[in-house]
């Protein structure tokens, strides 16, 4: 087989074409593992547009990226450092930085645990889950922890990166016994990973400087008549960061990161069986969109990329009971990202996300230029799913249990 067949699921048509066939066969009947209630749907619209208007009541809703966990609490602290630093007047310094940031901070994204929290030292206030991440990875970015160089502290680069250990990583983030961060180690082999990556790709993170922001170089050169495609800058983060995920599936060679097996997807080639997310690489991409928004570049389509399958979309498909679980006490399991269950689950969603954006563009009356994906997931049906686990669960967990390797949710 050719590197075509493998690389074809590197991609978020992929992601959602498999998972369009997947939710066919769901409102058939035909799956093992879930029933999709069809009926639920208008009520799951009906959430998800009450939520968004409860937090963006003038619908001015901004993209669901990472950038929006450094602004928790109504401090825009990213816009502070770089007013502070005058990177702001040097477009292309700007967007490295940026994209140094966004890339570190989402590759150390992964669910946090319910026992674990943040003291921000400016504001002596704690924040948790993936908004502490946020905080501690920007203050970790600000220390100048991801540099080697210490009159250039707002950057990382593959020299700093690749030696950063479990230990300096884990006092960073404020971790210890009584403060347990879940895949603290999977983090930091990430973050080596990705600096042995950075050094090995000059060609996708620059000659000179050997940084995860030399990416924003490459997607820059992408751009035709001055805009560059999402899917596109997608597709450019799989390649670039393909390597650096620990030993999943590897199909002729190529590794295909968050890419899971489910029987029922079968074609006629060594691609069957396999369904592609790409969780972590979609939510990073939406977070590369907003620098080049900042410096003047138009991005197009948008939503060429897809709904995001963790546990806040499709936990709200689960508590509104959109999705059912055929078995009973499935809910009380504790699952692993590759079970069949937990891949059917995070298929559903994504196919349910865009039925839902539907839904909520046609009840506020705009369309997807206005209210593209991105804000749908932000509005919306992320914080819409946190909501209904906080009503219904005392901890506000999502309804299944994952077993997390800091790598994937």
């Amino acid at each position: 087989m050719s590197h075509d067949g493998a690389r074809s699921l590197l991609t978020s048509a992929a992601v959602r074409t498999r998972a369009e066939r997947l939710l066919a066969l769901g409102l058939a009947g035909a799956l093992d593992h879930f029933t999709v209630v069809p009926e639920r749907l208008p009520a799951v619209v009906d959430y998800v547009v009450e939520t968004t208007r409860l937090n963006y009541p003038d619908l001015d809703i901004p993209f669901h990226a990472r950038w929006r966990n450094f602004s928790v609490g109504g401090i825009d602290r990213w816009a502070d450092l770089v007013s502070a630093s005058g990177l702001a007047e040097d477009p292309l310094a700007f967007g490295r930085a940026a994209y140094d940031l966004a890339i570190v901070s989402v590759l150390l994204d992964a669910g946090a645990g319910p026992d674990w929290s943040y003291e921000e030292a400016a504001t002596g206030r704690r924040w948790s889950r993936t908004e502490g991440l946020g905080v501690a990875s920007l203050a970790m970015f600000a220390s100048g922890l991801f540099s080697s160089d210490p009159a250039e502290p707002l950057r990382a680069d593959a020299a700093a990166l690749a030696t950063l250990g479990a230990e300096e990583l884990g006092r960073g983030f404020q971790a210890g016994p009584d403060n347990p961060l879940v895949g603290l180690e999977g983090r930091a082999r990430l973050l080596n990973a990705l600096g042995h990556v950075v050094a090995d790709r000059a060609d996708l993170f620059g000659e000179g400087e050997a940084r995860p922001g030399g990416l924003f170089d490459a997607v820059l050169a992408t751009a035709e008549d001055g805009r560059v495609r999402a899917p596109r800058i997608l597709e450019l983060v799989l390649e670039a960061l393909g390597p650096i995920w620990p030993s999943r599936i590897v199909l002729d060679g190529v590794p295909l990161g968050d890419t899971w097996r489910h029987d029922r997807l079968v074609t006629g080639d060594a691609t069957s069986g396999l369904m592609p997310f790409h969780k972590l690489s979609q939510w990073l991409t939406y977070a590369l969109v907003e620098p080049l928004l900042w410096v003047g570049v138009e991005v197009t389509d948008l939503d060429g990329l897809t709904g995001l399958p963790e546990y806040r979309n499709g936990g709200l498909f689960l508590d509104l009971g959109l999705l059912v679980p055929k078995d009973p006490d499935a809910l009380a399991r504790t699952f692993r990202a590759e079970d069949a269950f937990i891949v059917e689950w995070r298929a559903l969603t994504v196919a349910l996300l865009d039925r839902v954006a539907e839904g909520v563009r046609d009840r506020l009356g705009l369309d997807a230029a206005a209210l593209p994906l991105a804000k749908v997931l932000e509005g919306g049906t992320w914080a819409a799913g946190r909501r209904i686990a906080k009503e219904k669960r005392a901890d506000g967990g999502p309804p299944l249990i994952i077993e997390s390797d800091g790598t994937v949710f």
